[in-house]
């Protein structure tokens, strides 16, 4: 179920749902006499990448989720806990690259605020979480040697090593902690689907959501009014989060 999920998934994201909606378009002209149709079909898949790729409708859409919790600023309401939970959010392992360059720009972001975060709390411990998906070494060893070259000492640092995904961390962490409170640290736009995972076990999630990808302008300059790719990326993390959480409400997981 695991690796098919990561199959189909890719099909449903932004540029994909395009590229199937002009494939479609091309077959009716190619091989039919609904060429009228054709062309409609084609219409409406450049218009639907164009619609993808502008800012202010990603922002909007990103917004939503990425704003649903507010960043953690004052840790010091938080002194009496003792656990921050990092999630892993991408890693590739390569021995000839410093550690730092083989996570993801989500994964480096999580960490460094599950670090700021650590570190205004002197007595906390920092849980890293990450298995070995598509690659030998766990995510969260990576994340772990990350978190020492930043001068954060081997017996603060658990490991979680197993999980494949969100449920098996919320399962996998649980495991560990019990039902402590903990700081949760995770993607804005991921922290919508993380809480309602660990809430479902009876968890008492913080929730200090990292790597905004939806910030407020200081100025208005050319780029929001044209198609880019960053918008294109926004819309995929928003794609990606609400079939997330429409699988796992489907699989009774929140």
């Amino acid at each position: 179920m695991f690796l098919l999920k990561k199959i189909v998934a890719p099909l449903l994201l932004p540029l994909s749902i395009c590229f199937e909606i002009l494939l479609v378009g091309l077959w009716f002209l190619l091989f039919t006499r609904k060429q009228k149709t054709g062309k409609a079909i084609i219409l409406m898949g450049i218009a639907s990448l164009i619609l993808f790729s502008y800012a202010p409708v990603a922002d909007i859409a990103l917004r939503s989720l990425e704003y649903r919790y507010p960043p953690l600023i004052d840790v010091s309401l938080f002194s009496d806990v003792t656990w921050v939970v990092v999630l892993g959010g991408g890693h590739q392992s390569d021995a000839a690259l410093p550690v730092t360059s083989q996570l993801s720009e989500p994964s480096i972001s999580r960490l460094v605020e599950g670090i700021r975060i650590h570190k205004l709390l002197p007595e906390s411990r920092l849980l890293l979480s990450g298995g070995a998906v598509f690659d030998p070494v766990p995510e969260a060893r990576v994340m772990e040697g990350v978190a020492q070259a930043m001068g954060i000492g081997g017996d603060k640092i658990i490991l979680e090593e197993r999980s494949k995904d969100t449920k098996d961390q919320a399962r996998f962490i649980h495991k560990i902690i019990g039902d402590e409170r903990f700081i949760l640290v995770t993607s804005a736009s991921h922290m919508p689907r993380s809480m309602a995972l660990f809430r479902k076990l009876q968890m008492n999630p913080i929730p200090a959501p990292a790597h905004y990808l939806v910030k407020k302008r200081k100025k208005i300059g050319p780029p929001p009014f044209f198609p880019n790719v960053e918008s294109l990326r926004k819309m995929e993390r928003v794609f990606h989060e609400y079939l997330g959480l429409w699988w796992a409400r489907l699989r009774g997981q929140t």
